[in-house]
């Protein structure tokens, strides 16, 4: 037996930064394997309810509340005051998935053992909010999880592990998350556990291939059926579920907003049809190249439906430009 098989691994002090579902599973995994969580911080309580009034934790930090854990929810990290509370918790590493929040040189350099990020990106590629939708809507055919150790940069630190993961033609970004999300915990448990025993080490992201996940804005939300039906499928798988790609239709004296969960991409029917264009009674529509059938709608206040079950409530006939 060698000297070093009697050391016993000691937990680690880990402060967890974490705001939506995704890195809920990040945080009960840290736990279960025995780190001691000192803290959690998470973006702070947001309007809730029909109306708004309620304000409604993060599902971090209700997941954090629900394991005994101390919570902090700072607009920013960038007062001095801020930054002294974070280093009186005297932790080994902060461990930050999907928080939301700018980290500050003083909050970096705080952990005796630095800051790691989960990232669901192949980095460089999808740096920033976005990665997962829009690695779906550009069609990308892999992705992946890469634990980095954090620098004042976008998603530009040094990569310690990485997992890779095929995007299938028909994959929707809330399928997608949930997979990345479970990848992304049994990666940071095993970072953690290597950076325990000083074996994590780091190499520089490639320079070439670089490229942003902005943020998914309302603007783009909406279906350009002028696109080749390709890029209309991974438009709307995409967004699926939220926040949802969407079109509209004429009912009566209105104009009702739709949205579309779920496409298939088709032959052309009719070459000649102008973008939009319904094809048939079963929601095939015409793109700038091809076409794809609609199957899965959901109106405004309404619940997802089939294609065929949606059209029991709304007529939307042959030749009606979408």
């Amino acid at each position: 037996m060698s000297g070093t098989d009697n050391i016993e691994e000691v937990p680690l002090r880990i402060i967890f930064m974490g705001t939506p579902a995704y890195a809920v599973p990040t945080l009960e995994a840290l736990h279960a394997a025995g780190h001691e969580i000192v803290a959690v911080y998470s973006q702070p309580p947001r309007p809730a309810g029909r109306r708004g009034l309620e304000l409604r934790p993060s599902p971090v930090h209700e997941a954090a509340d629900a394991l005994g854990v101390s919570v902090f929810t700072p607009k920013s990290l960038k007062s001095d005051e801020e930054q002294q509370a974070f280093r009186r918790l005297d932790a080994d590493v902060a461990v930050v998935v999907a928080y939301g929040l700018l980290l500050p040189a003083p909050i970096l350099d705080a952990p005796s053992l630095g800051a790691w990020n989960g990232h669901a990106s192949l980095l460089p590629r999808w740096r920033g909010a976005a990665p997962i939708q829009r690695a779906i809507m550009a069609g990308d055919s892999q992705t992946g999880v890469m634990i980095m150790k954090m620098d004042e940069g976008l998603d530009t630190g040094p990569v310690a592990l990485t997992k890779t993961m095929e995007i299938t033609g028909h994959v929707t970004t809330g399928e997608l998350h949930d997979r990345l999300s479970e990848i992304t915990a049994s990666l940071m448990v095993e970072a953690m556990a290597r950076l325990e025993r000083g074996e994590l080490p780091v190499k520089p992201q490639a320079e070439t291939g670089v490229t942003y996940a902005a943020k998914i804005s309302k603007a783009e939300t909406r279906v350009d059926f002028a696109l080749p039906a390709v890029a209309v499928h991974n438009h709307v798988r995409g967004l699926s579920p939220t926040p949802g790609a969407w079109f509209e239709i004429r009912t009566g004296d209105r104009t009702e907003r739709v949205k579309l969960l779920e496409t298939e991409i088709i032959g052309m029917h009719d070459a000649n049809a102008t973008p939009g264009t319904v094809l048939d009674d079963r929601l095939a529509v015409a793109c700038g190249e091809g076409a794809v059938r609609l199957l899965r709608l959901q109106k405004a206040g309404g619940k997802p439906l089939a294609a065929q079950e949606f059209l029991r409530g709304v007529s939307i006939p042959l030749g009606t430009v979408l």
